[in-house]
Order: structure tokens, then C-alpha cells, then sequence
């Protein structure tokens, strides 16, 4: 990277600001005006400044967000202004806002036909109150609510919130400010996260709540930043220096004007009336919205009001947070059934005691998998927490401790599909029970079809999803080979089809039957193999006999099949079912080229080379040099490593290229694939990497996905 030293400090201030705006635009706004590469180049221009000048760093760059040792514990902090709870109304009825208002409009002594209460209605988020202290500007303290008077110092925590300014957008800013809010994490960003925990075969969190609190709370704020963490402010602390607006309202808006998020969901209402409007509005909303909300929240929207009605019981008698029904409840566990998914994964739902749980009666919820079930240790007959939040399916979170009535035994996941007879496989590591039977399982059938039919398949033109769905709800296909056998009348009479659209699907059926192995083997949908496996199968074996009776040890012959695998390839051959599908297919017409006996890999000129392709070939498309290398034996990888043979560049070629370079590896133009093709070298003894320079310095990237 060249960098402009000529003035770093004035340098380093302008990328700060740059970054800030940026990523005010990217995490809050959600309205990005440059790409991620720029936004990274940028913030490793800082960081290269701030290395060259330690001087340079700043508490607000960017750079510091993630920092600093783990600590043995948090400070406790004391607000200097206090943290106050709010009072919660339980009746989720719009009862509920009538008694507020009645119950304001009786302290300030209205008369019944005096102006309605201006409110400020807003969102209770579900999560945990954080409150900022920004000193001239500067983001120097975060603490916890604790027990309302003190908190727990979670600064470094904090400042891993992207969303979060580290300096405020002012360009005289107070001497004081504290911005209290909510730290929460989108639903999304919760399912990956379990998702990612599950994979890894480690704990699953609870809910998005639990899930903040907890990252907050963390020791190491490395641990802490790689919980995708957001924030909304919706109040202040200490105030020093700083013209406050008149109102609460006008008051989020400036907020939102020095770059702190603020959510738009917030609205002005008048009286009891404009608070129902509210409560309905965004509890009809509330399963889409990205995060959890319990309720909304209702505030006498002038301070001046506010200080009149000021405090009861250490709870603002000005405002009200008004609930909505619980997204978890406690209900009986009667018993566990299999069900059977697209793709043949078996996941354990537990039928439970019907319940009325985030704003539906939940009678089903899934256990996601056996050592999942297991983990969390439910048994029929369990009392059970039951989870539904938003367009998440209802869930079993855990059992209730001391409520089991007896010995239960274990449940077991069953050795055969309960829908299709097929036997059931774990792999070897792996955390789900899957059928075997995918050509054969209705509950598989359409993911089968929509497979066999795709592009780099059969290449089925015409059979897409929607068609599908009516082939088989219709019950016109049952099995693949029953595709074949489709007649032009009944197509015709299908939801948006026509005698040109039918005749075009049937070309295209008889299309497909002229075919290869490779593709066969591919459209086949065997766990496990992918379009390289297929082609390295069908390389190695010379025909589909030979491949079916192949055993576990043969198949690990075939380059880059590991015991996995050949399970797999193995399993899939050995349930009669798949091989009747099979035997239709051939039955319906589908050919392929045969051979007499497997091709020697040896003899083929790329046998055991790796070739990486990038840029625009002249004559050759991606996927044609791609074939052509790999029907001389090599593979094609889709990233550069010191295994790579040989990179074969044409045009507007990018970071492959400049890795082959920095590797010392041969590059070739199209050309020179076609003479490697035709005339090839002994394979190239791969190179030792350059020697590093003296001071050598290696960009940083700042990941914003």
C-alpha cells in the first residue's frame, strides 16, 4: 500500500471520520455508499498510519473497537443519574392504554373535554439496558443497568457494536452526554449463530436475549465482537452542555442526528385512543420485525409534563410499558414423533400440551436433532419451556427442573424412515439421521425432482419449482421415471401451462435422455457427491454396473473419496428402493456413452494436477476449460495454494493471478493450456515460497458482513 505521510495526523483524521460515516450508513441507515473493499482498503489505510504512528490512535478510530486484555472482572460504575425501571402493564388488552391515560389525565387534573396527552409510543425491546457516557463527544464509558444505582463497567464490550459511534456526529459536541439503550441481537443473527453452534457440536443459546446478555458480559471482548451485536437508544442519563429538545420525540431524532441508531418505529399518539392505534399496530407487526419486542412503550411526550408528573416508587409515573403475550410458557411434553424433510433429514419434534405462546396455540416444536434432544435432557412427560418468536418455528428450550413423574427412558432415533421404509444413516461425525431412500421417499420427492432436472443434472429445461409442486400434488410423477411418461394433455391442463409450454417440457424430457455418466451419476442426488465426485466415479469405474458393486474399499481408491464418502456412495446402492428408481430410468430411455473399462487415471496428461482458472479465456468459456481440464484427469479448485500446479489466466484476471504470482506458480494463457493438453510436462515440483521481506507488512481486513 502507498501511503501519503506527507501529513498522517491530518490523514489519519480524515479515514476516521470517512470510516465513521461509512459505517453509520452501512449498520444504522442499512444504506451502504461504497463496497466492502473500499470501506476495507480505507480502514487498512488507518491502521497502516496508526502502525507507522502510534501516536496517532485515537479512543474513536475504528481501529480500537476490539481491544484490550480479558479481565478478571467488571468495575461496578455509579450512574449519576439514576437507571429506572419502568412500570409494567400486565393487561395486554387495549384496556391496558385507557387506564394510563385515565390515570395521567387524573394527576395533571384535566377536564374531561381538555386536549388529549400527546404520547410517545415506541417498541420495548427485548434485550439488555446499556447506558453510553460520551464526554466532549467521545465514547469513554458503558455500564450495565445493575440494580438501577450501580452498574458493571462493559465498555470494551460495547465498542464492538458497529452500530454504536464511537465519536458523535457534532461538530461542537456536549460536555457531557449519556445515551441510554437497549443491546439486542436480530433474529437473524441468532439463528446463524445457533446454527454455527450446532455444527461445531456446542451449545446452542437460549434466545436472543440471553444471547446478548451474555456477550456483554463477556470477560474478552474478543469473544464479545464476534456476537453481531445491535443497538437502539431511547433515553438519556447525565446531561452537561447540550440544548435538549422540548420533547422526548424531537429529543430521539437529534439523537439519530449525532449517529446513534434510533428505531423508526416509534410514533406520536394522541390520548388512549393513538395508543391502541399503536399497541395493535405493531403487535400485528411483531412477527415481522427483525427482533424481539414484549410489548411498546408509552411516554408523556413534553418534559415539561414530565417533570409535573414526575416519580412514584422509583418508576416514572409518565410512562407505561405496555406488554403482549409471553414468547415462552411452560407445557406438557406428551410425546416425540420423527419428521422427514426435503432433504431427508429426521428431526424430532415434541408434541406438547397445546399452549398459547407468542401470540398462537403451539401443539408441535422442533428438538432440531438427537444430540440436540439430548442435551437439553427432555423425556416424554417432561414440563417443558416452549419458544416462539417472530417466523421462528416453536422450539423446545429445555425441561423444568423436579417435574419428571418417573423413570423415562431414553428416546431413540428409528433405523428405518417412517415414511418410506428406507434405512436411516448418521455420518461419521455428523450430528443429524438421514433417510437413505432419496429417490424413493415421498417426502423427498420433490427436492429429488427439482435435482435431477437441474442444469448441470439432466438439464431438464422448463422443470422448475412451481412445476414441480403441481406434478406431484396433482399426482402426476411419483418417482423420476414417471417424468418420462407425462403426456402432453394432462401437462396442458396445469395452472399456467398450455399446449406450447407442455410441448416444450416433453422436448425437453427427450432431450435429457441423451446423457452422460457423469451427469447421471450427479442428477442421482447421493449424499455426498458432488459434480467432481461424479465425474471421478464415473472416470475410475468406466460404467454404472461396476460402480454399483463397488465395495467401501474400492471406492476409497477413487481420488479424493474418503471413508465418509464411500459410505455413503455405498449406502445408496444397497437400499433396493434406489435401485428400482434406477432401473425406471434406464427403463424410460435414459443413455450414455459406454465404455469397456475404467480409463487408467494415470494415463491421463493431467492425472494428479490441480489447475485454478481465472479472467476471461479468448475462445474457451469457464466451464469448457474447466470440463477440458478435467477430462485429462486434473481438478479444478476454485482458490490458489502452494498445491496448485498451474493457473491459467486470461483478461481481467484478479487475486488468483496475483497469488500465483506471489507463489512463484507457472501461469498459462489459453494457449498454454491447450499445448499442457495436448504435449504435457511432468508435473511441476511446487515452488518454495519467496523469502519475506525485511519488514514486511500484511494488510489487515476489516470484515463489515
Amino acid at each position: 500500500m502507498t501511503l501519503d505521510l506527507t501529513d498522517p495526523a491530518r490523514r489519519a483524521a480524515e479515514l476516521r471520520a470517512q470510516l465513521q460515516h461509512h459505517a453509520h450508513r452501512y449498520y444504522v441507515l442499512d444504506d451502504p455508499q461504497i463496497p466492502d473493499a473500499e470501506y476495507d482498503r480505507l480502514f487498512a489505510e488507518l491502521q497502516a498510519i496508526e502502525a507507522a504512528a502510534p501516536g496517532l490512535r485515537s479512543a474513536d478510530s475504528p481501529t480500537q473497537r476490539v481491544g484490550g486484555q480479558a479481565l478478571a472482572g467488571f468495575a461496578p460504575v455509579r450512574h449519576a443519574v439514576a437507571m429506572l425501571s419502568i412500570r409494567t402493564e400486565t393487561d395486554t388488552q387495549p384496556s391496558g392504554a385507557i387506564a394510563f391515560d385515565v390515570r395521567l389525565r387524573r394527576e395533571l387534573e384535566l377536564a374531561a373535554d381538555a386536549p388529549a396527552i400527546s404520547y410517545a409510543a415506541e417498541l420495548k425491546f427485548d434485550g439488555l439496558a446499556i447506558n453510553l457516557r460520551y464526554e466532549s463527544g467521545v465514547l469513554v464509558q458503558a455500564a450495565t443497568r445493575g440494580d438501577g444505582q450501580t452498574g458493571e463497567d462493559v465498555t470494551q464490550n460495547i465498542r464492538t457494536i458497529k452500530a454504536i459511534p464511537l465519536r458523535l456526529n457534532d461538530p461542537q459536541p456536549p460536555a457531557v452526554l449519556e445515551v441510554r439503550g437497549e443491546v439486542y441481537l436480530r433474529r437473524d443473527d441468532f439463528e446463524r449463530m445457533n446454527e454455527r453452534q450446532r455444527a461445531l457440536g456446542a451449545k446452542t443459546f437460549v434466545n436472543p436475549r440471553n444471547a446478548a446478555a451474555g456477550a456483554v458480559r463477556q470477560l474478552d471482548p474478543a469473544v464479545a465482537a464476534q456476537r453481531p451485536l445491535s443497538f437502539f437508544a431511547y433515553g438519556l442519563g447525565e446531561v452537561r452542555g447540550w440544548d435538549q429538545p422540548e420533547t422526548h420525540s424531537a429529543t430521539l431524532s437529534a439523537l439519530a442526528g449525532l449517529g446513534l441508531p434510533v428505531c423508526a418505529d416509534r410514533a406520536l399518539s394522541a390520548g388512549a385512543d393513538g395508543l391502541i392505534a399503536f399497541h395493535q399496530a405493531m403487535g400485528a407487526r411483531r412477527d415481522a420485525l427483525p427482533f424481539d419486542i414484549d410489548g411498546v412503550v408509552y411516554k408523556v411526550d413534553k418534559l415539561a409534563l414530565q417533570r409535573q408528573l414526575g416519580f412514584v416508587s422509583r418508576e416514572p409515573r409518565w410512562a407505561v410499558a405496555h406488554k403482549y403475550p409471553a414468547q415462552e410458557q411452560m407445557t406438557l411434553l406428551t410425546g416425540i414423533e420423527i419428521q422427514v424433510g426435503r432433504t431427508g433429514k429426521l428431526t424430532p419434534v415434541a408434541k406438547l400440551a397445546p399452549v398459547f405462546v407468542g401470540g398462537t396455540t403451539v401443539s408441535n416444536a422442533t428438538l432440531h436433532n438427537l444430540f440436540e434432544l439430548r442435551r437439553k435432557g427432555v423425556r416424554v412427560g417432561d414440563q417443558v419451556v416452549v419458544r416462539r418468536a417472530g417466523d421462528v418455528i416453536p422450539e423446545v428450550v429445555g425441561r423444568v427442573p423436579g417435574q419428571r413423574p418417573g423413570y423415562v427412558a431414553n428416546f431413540r432415533m428409528p433405523a428405518a424412515c417412517p415414511v418410506c421404509g428406507s434405512a436411516v444413516l448418521r455420518e461419521r461425525g455428523g450430528m443429524d439421521h438421514r433417510c437413505s431412500g432419496g429417490l424413493f421417499c415421498p417426502a423427498q420427492r420433490k427436492q429429488a425432482i427439482l435435482h435431477f432436472a437441474g442444469r448441470r443434472a439432466m438439464d431438464i429445461e422448463g422443470l422448475g419449482d412451481k412445476l414441480v409442486e403441481q406434478l406431484v400434488d396433482n399426482g402426476l410423477v411419483a418417482s423420476l421415471p414417471e417424468l418420462y411418461a407425462l403426456a402432453l394433455a394432462k401437462l396442458a391442463g396445469l395452472d399456467r401451462m398450455g399446449q406450447r409450454s407442455a410441448q416444450n417440457l416433453l422436448d425437453g424430457l427427450d432431450k435429457s435422455r441423451q446423457t452422460t455418466l457423469p451427469r447421471f451419476l450427479y442428477a442421482l442426488g447421493m449424499r455426498q457427491v458432488g459434480e467432481a465426485t461424479a465425474k471421478d466415479l464415473a472416470r475410475h469405474f468406466g460404467s454404472l454396473e461396476r460402480l454399483q458393486e463397488a465395495s467401501v474399499e474400492q471406492l476409497q481408491a477413487v481420488s479424493d473419496v474418503g471413508p465418509v464418502v464411500a459410505q455413503s456412495i455405498r449406502s445408496f446402492f444397497a437400499q433396493p428402493h434406489n435401485l428400482e428408481v434406477i432401473r425406471g430410468l434406464i427403463a424410460a430411455g435414459i443413455v450414455w456413452p459406454q465404455t469397456d473399462a475404467a480409463a487408467p487415471v494415470c494415463a491421463l496428461p493431467l492425472a494428479g494436477m490441480t489447475l485454478a482458472v481465472t479472467g476471461s479465456l479468448p475462445t474457451l468459456s469457464r466451464d469448457a476449460a474447466k470440463a477440458l481440464i478435467e477430462a485429462a484427469g486434473g481438478k479444478v479448485a476454485g482458490s490458489v495454494s502452494k498445491k496448485t500446479s498451474y493457473v491459467v489466466a486470461g483478461s481481467d484476471a484478479g487475486a488468483k493471478l496475483d497469488k500465483a504470482r506471489e507463489l512463484g506458480l507457472t501461469v498459462l494463457d489459453e494457449a498454454g493450456l491447450i499445448a499442457l493438453l495436448r504435449t504435457p510436462p511432468a508435473p511441476p515440483t511446487p515452488p518454495t515460497p519467496p523469502t519475506p521481506a525485511t519488514d514486511p507488512t500484511e494488510p489487515s481486513t476489516h470484515d463489515r458482513s
